[in-house]
C-alpha cells in the first residue's frame, strides 16, 4: 500500500478558502494527516513541494468523455446542423470498444488538468466504467436514458435505469451511479412519469440536461404548458434531490424550485458560449444560495476538458452579464470546481483535504510567471491559472500525472488508438 508524504506545502482549505503551510500524508486511497505537527511514519515516497499549492483535485460535474473523437471535427456551425448533421451521425458509428478507448483519452486530459473525477453521461456505460478502472479515474455515471412513446422505448428506459442502479453502485470505490435521463425534449412524458416514480421508489436524486437553450424551454412550454423545471417538479422528480446540467434559461419560479429543493446547478460556461446557448444567471443563483457546481460538457462542444477555462469564464461572464466587476468572486468559483462539483456528484468523501477523506488532490506549481507575485493565490488560480500549472495529480491515492508524464498509462498508445478510431469513422 502506497504511503505518500507531501511537505513544505501551501494547503488550501475549502471550508474558508484560506491557505496555510504544512504537510499532508496519505495511506492507500485516504488522507491520514493534514497539519504542521506531523507524526513520525515510514513512507513509500516523500515529496518536497517547495511552497507549491496543494488543493483538492477538480471534479468535472458534467461531461461526455468519449466525445473526444469529435474534438474540432465540426465547429463554427449552427447548433442544429452541428448536432443533427455531424454529431449524431458520427456517434451512430461508435462501438463499445471505441467508447472505452476514447474515454481513456479523456482520462489523460483530466489528469493533466488536475481533474480526478467526472460525472459522465454517455453510451455503453460498462465500457466507460472499464476505462475508468483501467486508468484510475473516479467516475460517477449518470443514466442517460431517453425514448419515444413506444412500449419498447418505455420498457428499455426503465429497465436500464434499474439495472444500472444495482450494477454500478457498491461494486468498486472508483465507480458509482446516479439516476438521470437525457432531457425533456428527448424523453416522452410517459417515460418521465415512470422515472419520477422510480426515483421515489429507490429514494434517488435525479439529474438531466435542463434549460440549456431558449428553444428547449419554449418547446417544453408548447408541449406541456410549463418550463422543464416546473414540469419535473410537478412530476415529483425532485423528492430526493438531484440537479440540472446547464440551466441557462431559468425563470424566477425555476430558481425558487432549485433553492427550495436543494438542487444542484451544474454550469458549463465554455460549451454554452461556443454553442451560443447563452450565459446562465450564476451570480443570481449564488446570491440566492442555490448549490453550484462546474462541468465542461463534452469535448465536441467545448472543445477542451479544462476546468481552468471553465472557472475563468464562470466568473468573468457574470461580470459582463451583471454589468458588475465584483460579480461571481474567484473564491466562490474555485470552491464550486473542487468542492461543489464533488458534492453534486455525491462524492462527499472527496470534497476537501481532511483526515479520512479520499486522496484526490492536485499540486499547483506556483513557481511560474503567471502565478507571481503571490498577491492572492486563489484569485491567481482562477484568473491566471492554466493546465501548465498542474505539477502533479493524485487520484485515489495514486500519482497519475507528474511533470508532464503519466506514470501508470501509455499515452502514445492511447493517442494512436484514438486517431485510428476517428480515421475509421470518417471512412465509413
Amino acid at each position: 500500500m502506497e504511503k505518500l508524504r507531501f511537505y513544505n506545502a501551501n494547503i488550501l482549505s475549502v471550508k474558508d478558502m484560506t491557505i496555510s503551510s504544512g504537510e499532508l500524508h496519505t495511506c492507500g486511497n485516504k488522507i491520514t494527516y493534514v497539519g504542521n505537527n506531523p507524526p513520525k511514519d515510514d513512507f513509500t515516497r516523500e515529496i518536497n513541494l517547495c511552497g507549491n499549492l496543494l488543493m483538492p483535485s477538480f471534479k468535472n460535474a458534467h461531461t461526455h468523455s468519449a466525445m473526444t473523437f469529435l474534438r474540432s471535427y465540426a465547429d463554427d456551425m449552427p447548433l442544429n446542423d452541428w448536432l443533427f448533421k455531424q454529431v449524431f451521425p458520427m456517434e451512430d458509428k461508435l462501438t463499445p470498444e471505441d467508447v472505452y478507448e476514447l474515454t481513456k483519452l479523456a482520462a489523460l486530459e483530466y489528469f493533466s488538468g488536475g481533474t480526478t473525477a467526472c460525472f459522465d453521461m454517455y453510451f455503453h456505460p460498462d465500457y466507460v466504467e472499464k476505462a475508468a478502472l483501467d486508468t484510475g479515474m473516479r467516475l460517477v455515471l449518470c443514466g442517460a436514458v431517453s425514448g419515444g412513446d413506444s412500449q419498447a422505448d418505455y420498457d428499455s428506459a426503465l429497465s436500464r435505469l434499474e439495472n444500472y442502479l444495482t450494477r454500478f453502485n457498491g461494486k468498486n470505490p472508483l465507480v458509482s451511479f446516479k439516476m438521470g435521463f437525457h432531457a425533456e425534449y428527448t424523453t416522452h412524458i410517459s417515460i418521465l412519469k415512470a422515472i419520477a416514480e422510480l426515483a421515489k421508489k429507490y429514494k434517488q436524486p435525479l439529474y438531466t440536461h435542463n434549460s440549456e437553450t431558449a428553444n428547449e424551454v419554449q418547446g417544453c412550454i408548447e408541449r406541456h404548458g410549463k418550463t422543464p423545471t416546473v414540469l419535473f417538479e410537478e412530476l415529483g422528480m425532485f423528492e430526493y434531490g438531484g440537479g440540472g446540467f446547464h440551466c441557462v434559461h431559468m425563470t424566477e419560479e425555476d430558481l425558487e424550485i432549485f433553492k427550495r429543493r436543494g438542487l444542484w446547478v451544474v454550469t458549463n460556461p465554455c460549451s454554452n458560449s461556443k454553442l451560443a446557448s447563452g450565459i446562465a444567471p450564476l451570480y443570481k443563483m449564488y446570491n440566492m444560495g442555490i448549490n453550484l457546481a462546474i462541468g465542461t460538457d463534452g469535448p465536441a462542444s467545448n472543445n477542451a476538458l479544462d476546468m481552468f477555462r471553465e472557472m475563468y469564464l464562470a466568473s468573468v461572464l457574470q461580470k459582463i452579464r451583471e454589468d458588475d466587476a465584483a460579480a461571481m468572486p474567484a473564491d466562490a468559483v474555485l470552491k464550486m470546481a473542487v468542492s461543489g462539483s464533488a458534492l453534486a456528484m455525491g462524492l462527499t468523501d472527496c470534497d476537501s483535504l481532511a483526515e479520512g477523506k479520499k486522496a484526490d488532490l492536485v499540486v499547483i506549481d506556483l513557481d511560474q510567471p503567471n502565478m507571481q507575485p503571490l498577491n492572492n493565490t486563489v484569485k491567481n488560480v482562477v484568473f491566471a491559472g492554466s493546465k501548465s500549472n498542474v505539477k502533479m495529480t493524485v487520484s485515489n491515492g495514486v500519482i497519475v500525472y507528474e511533470n508532464g508524464e503519466f506514470p501508470t498509462l501509455d499515452k502514445e498508445k492511447i493517442f494512436a488508438k484514438s486517431n485510428e478510431i476517428i480515421a475509421a469513422k470518417k471512412a465509413m
